[in-house]
């Protein structure tokens, strides 16, 4: 199935969905900070560079999924919490403008948790009301998650919206993880003794990496850091990556941080030496990025920004898995917008063109191979728009009851399809 990647940054959620089966055919990044890093790892992907403000409706490829996190500091607990007043926080609107125009099967968006705040509940409550009726409408899950139980090792917690659209008869459900826990051991122990100090002014240490990004940032600690413990032993996880390579975690070889009041920590007397901030190849490796994901920068700080705003690579695959077995599960429901919205009963009662007793059948003629494709891919969607896997149906012919699908030479496998406006079935080989 086909992606259209919004707010792609480094292309975290775009590897996950990958991995998944998926294809990204096009994606948009604002932030060319970040053009090359995303091109070089995802050569087939056409990468649009425009503000997504100015980017026409035309300009955006037919798909099946649109995914995408668009910005989220205005959103931050840790930020100035303006939410949906601020600028970037209303970045949302364009994220549904462009889902209400494609009109995809489906779409998730991720965010941070804190758009839960009291503060935000009413501007939470008008973006989840703007997701379920974009265009003919969305069946909308929400729901916090934490990458700490999707194989991810790192406490992270942030909310994704998933919505499948109306007329495939659906709801997505979040389904559980029973991953093992991983730890900082597990994902970067090999990598504990060939790290690199950033050079002056944090320039890269470039191809003078031993494992390339393998390099961490110099410079001072703020009192706020200091304020709380920022170590981690080797057998738990990560506290969450952040954008900011200032606030990246310390390394576990370190002690944890000596509490002295309610507001002020210091490094072990004697050890200060093993305090360093994690490597942007260990935030990288946290993120579950693979180590032959390369990131390209001159200066170090902005490496931990585009991983620190990646979602992780494991949560993305695991939850594109999820949509794409459900998405299958589900296909064999004969999906019509048309038939399950008010407008087309509207249109029959206005028009009242049916006599009683008689029935309009449509049928559906496909060459052998167009027809076993059709049927393993689930498609059997037909709507008034022509649209990429549809069939076409003049609006004369709307107040068909039944649905023929059959290809010559084989009678087997031939289906009608009784069109209700309940959930439709196939009809019994009695029957037909």
């Amino acid at each position: 199935m086909k992606i259209v990647s919004l707010f792609a940054g480094a292309g975290g959620l775009d590897l996950g969905f990958q991995k998944a089966g998926f294809v990204i055919i096009w994606a948009n990044e604002f932030d060319s900070e970040i053009w090359h890093t995303y091109e070089k790892n995802h050569p087939t992907t056409i990468l649009n560079k425009d503000d997504i403000v100015n980017i026409p409706i035309s300009a955006i490829p037919d798909c099946d999924g649109i995914i995408g996190g668009p910005p989220c500091q205005s959103w931050s607990e840790a930020g100035a919490q303006k939410g949906i007043e601020d600028k970037r926080g209303q970045l949302f609107f364009d994220f549904i403008r462009i889902i209400t125009e494609k009109q995809p099967k489906f779409f998730l968006a991720e965010n941070v948790s804190g758009m839960l705040l009291d503060r935000h509940s009413h501007a939470l409550d008008n973006i989840k009301n703007m997701f379920r009726n974009a265009g003919i409408g969305y069946e909308l899950s929400f729901e916090m998650l934490n990458s700490a139980d999707y194989n991810v090792p790192q406490d992270r917690k942030r909310v994704f919206f998933i919505g499948i659209r109306k007329d495939l008869g659906f709801k997505y459900v979040f389904e559980r993880s029973n991953f093992k826990k991983q730890t900082l051991k597990d994902a970067i122990y090999d990598l504990k003794d060939n790290a690199l100090l950033g050079l002056t002014n944090n320039k890269t240490n470039g191809k003078g990496c031993v494992v390339p990004n393998h390099e961490y940032l110099a410079g001072k600690f703020s009192t706020i850091y200091m304020s709380r413990n920022r170590v981690r032993n080797w057998d738990e996880q990560s506290f969450t990556i952040q954008a900011g390579g200032i606030h990246a975690p310390i390394h576990p070889q370190a002690p944890k941080m000596k509490f002295i009041n309610k507001d002020k920590r210091i490094f072990a007397p004697g050890k200060e030496h093993l305090y360093r901030r994690l490597s942007v190849r260990e935030c990288a490796r946290i993120q579950t990025f693979p180590d032959d994901y390369i990131f390209y920068y001159n200066n170090i700080a902005a490496g931990y920004k585009m991983i620190g705003n990646a979602v992780p690579v494991n949560l993305a695959y695991f939850l594109a898995n999820s949509i794409k077995r459900q998405l299958s599960e589900n296909s064999s429901i004969l999906c019509s917008k048309d038939i399950y919205s008010a407008q087309l009963e509207d249109m029959n009662k206005k028009h009242n063109r049916i006599k009683l007793g008689e029935t309009i059948v449509l049928v559906g003629y496909y060459q052998p191979k167009q027809y076993e494709w059709i049927k393993r891919q689930g498609i059997y969607n037909f709507r008034i728009n022509s649209m990429t896997d549809s069939l076409t149906v003049d609006k004369e012919i709307m107040d068909a009851k039944f649905l023929l699908l059959y290809t010559r030479g084989n009678v087997e496998s031939s289906e009608l399809w009784h069109i209700t406006s309940s959930k439709p079935r196939i009809i019994s080989k009695h029957e037909l």
